[in-house]
């Protein structure tokens, strides 16, 4: 197996981590103390293509697939989680249009998200359903050649930027899921204010309040009823790009830790001749490699993702190691700092309060774990 980058894959991989660093690092704590991207960081991303990288150019996107856009997911990650929140997001709903939905549909609403002029989401979670479709509560009723959608999204990315939205929603006839794409700040479209989250700042989470929504029956994905691959396959590909954040919060706590080794003094030497702090530093960089890795195959595997189970298998086995490991390599540079990974003067501290909400999105690690153990026992 050759894990060889290519000269575009370096290209692009280079071209992320420069303007992370050049445009995003200068405001990194602006946007996590604000909880908000800059709009010329979103309009910096976009003229770089980073919001449609693996999708076709034909749909308006770059056509680099998605080892490249994990890659660029890494780098970005590796300086702030709001803008990869804001690209993961949108290239979740994307990918499941791009997946499910027909040449009209592909052509009407993936160019424009994939240049970023429009955001896209994803809407599912609602108060009451945990992970489980069939607590699902948000209706869509048939009237003539629409649906009345009625309903409550809890925790949606994206759903203040104009743009398409998937929505989960119990259809009159088949009474089961049916995702509809749905046009976002339509008529009966309203927001709650932001969910004040531990991290991931900048990535703004909303309720989302449907009243009387009207969509037309050509925006229906994968049929009536048809919305559970719908939801299962497009939140696959949706751990690719939070893979990707956990591996750039890794990378960032592995850089911290060997920087704050090297320049804290103790009796007159670096910290880092300490066999303690060598040890710490050796566990920092067995993290990240193995997290990379996982990581960047399952860029590969989503390239060519034909078997939806087994693809949705390696998917949750990755997004468990990244998030959980990314944890775990926070909590060693926080210990490479001492005290002072405590304060919120160190990156280190934003670092983990990052790293700690990915088993939590996405679908939480028990759940992932079922999900790995489902196919393992099955296959």
């Amino acid at each position: 197996m050759n894990f060889t980058l290519s000269p575009e894959e370096l290209l692009i991989q280079k071209m992320a981590r420069e303007y992370a660093e050049k445009y995003i690092e200068p405001v990194a704590e602006k946007i996590d103390t604000e909880n908000r991207v800059p709009e010329d960081i979103i309009t910096g991303l976009a003229e770089l293509e980073l919001f449609g990288l693996p999708f076709k150019e034909e749909y308006g996107g770059a056509g680099a697939g998605y080892p490249s856009y994990v890659l660029a997911l890494e780098q970005l990650g590796r300086i702030s989680s709001g803008p990869v929140m804001l690209i993961s997001v949108n290239c979740l709903a994307l990918g499941a249009i791009d997946k499910f939905g027909t040449e009209d549909m592909k052509h009407k609403y993936m160019p424009k998200a994939c240049k970023g002029m429009e955001l896209a989401s994803f809407a599912f979670t609602e108060p009451g359903t945990g992970s489980d479709p069939k607590q699902i509560t948000t209706t869509a009723v048939k009237e003539g050649e629409h649906y009345i959608l009625n309903g409550t999204k809890r925790f949606i990315s994206n759903a203040g930027y104009p743009g398409p939205m998937v929505v989960f929603a119990i259809d009159s006839e088949s009474n089961k899921p049916t995702a509809f794409i749905v046009d976002k700040l339509c008529p009966g479209y309203s927001l709650s204010e932001p969910w004040h989250k531990l991290g991931y700042h900048g990535g703004t989470l909303l309720d989302v309040y449907l009243k009387d929504v009207v969509v037309p029956a050509e925006n229906i994905l994968n049929g009536i009823g048809g919305g559970f691959p719908v939801l299962t396959f497009g939140i696959a590909f949706g751990k690719v790009g939070v893979s990707a954040l956990h591996l750039g919060l890794t990378l960032a706590a592995y850089e911290e830790g060997v920087k704050y080794a090297k320049e804290k003094t103790h009796r007159g030497q670096p910290i880092a001749k300490f066999q303690a702090t060598q040890l710490r530093i050796a566990d920092l960089a067995i993290k990240y490699e193995t997290a990379r890795w996982l990581a960047y195959r399952l860029g590969c595997l989503a390239n060519d993702a034909k078997n939806p189970a087994l693809f949705a298998k390696e998917a949750a086995l990755t997004k468990t190691f990244a998030c959980d490991n990314s944890v775990d390599a926070a909590r060693v540079a926080i210990d490479v700092h001492g005290s002072y990974g405590l304060m919120n003067d160190y990156k280190v501290s934003r670092i983990y309060r990052d790293a700690i909400m990915g088993p939590q999105v996405e679908g939480v690690a028990d759940m992932q774990k079922m999900i790995v153990a489902g196919v393992v026992l099955n296959g």
